[in-house]
């Protein structure tokens, strides 16, 4: 397809879809006349990609362009390439920005570091961007007088791992590792608030078998 079936394939507008070549984002069409290239479904794949991690991860340009590196990275396993997309994606604020005082950290990245332990899981501890982001929000919730400690997060990771198997089963079902990566990073941004939503949906559901009349 041409630039202007590419944009209207894709609803995204042709002087954005130049800014992204320009930046290195989205890779060059086949070159078919001086002023015109042909472009295929691996470039749609990847505007969708570009949006979900610039638009919906709120991603700076530099840091998509690189995250987009290790996706065409095939010298990286593929479980490095699928921490290097979902890792680059914006967190919470880091424990040292929250307002939790020193002592309150400790604790916290204590108890973060006892349920890493517990559960078994050894590949990202607590100085990882995601376990940096756990230390901060229970860090959070005892600053609030909320104390979370491992035997209560325990059972939220539990429910974790089960949302993790179901959606690495769905990456698994993608027909090469590049769309693999790329959808974990469009479902890493994606998926979120749905997983927030149910949260919420749940609650509404628990309360009202609780405490209605």
């Amino acid at each position: 397809m041409r630039m202007a079936q590419l944009s209207e394939h894709s609803g995204v507008p042709i002087a954005t879809i130049k800014f992204y070549l320009r930046e290195g984002l989205l890779p060059r069409g086949r070159r078919v006349a001086a002023t015109q290239a042909e472009y295929g479904e691996e470039h749609l794949r990847r505007l969708r990609l570009i949006r979900a991690l610039i638009q919906v991860g709120r991603m700076p340009v530099a840091t998509a362009r690189e995250v987009l590196a290790a996706v065409d990275d095939e010298s990286l396993s593929q479980h490095e390439r699928l921490g290097t997309a979902a890792w680059a994606l914006p967190g919470p604020v880091p424990p040292d920005q929250d307002g939790s005082g020193p002592d309150e950290t400790a604790q916290a990245r204590r108890e973060v570091s006892a349920l890493l332990d517990r559960l078994g899981w050894q590949a990202a501890g607590p100085d990882s961007p995601p376990g940096q982001a756990l230390t901060a929000a229970v860090a959070t919730l005892a600053r609030l007088g909320y104390p979370c400690d491992a035997d209560h997060l325990v059972l939220c990771a539990r429910a974790a791992e089960r949302t993790a198997e179901a959606e690495l089963d769905l990456l698994e079902s993608f027909p090469d590792r590049a769309a693999q990566v790329e959808a974990s990073v469009a479902l890493t941004v994606l998926y979120e608030p749905v997983l927030l939503s149910l949260r919420r949906l749940a609650h509404v559901e628990e309360s009202a078998r609780r405490f209605e009349d």
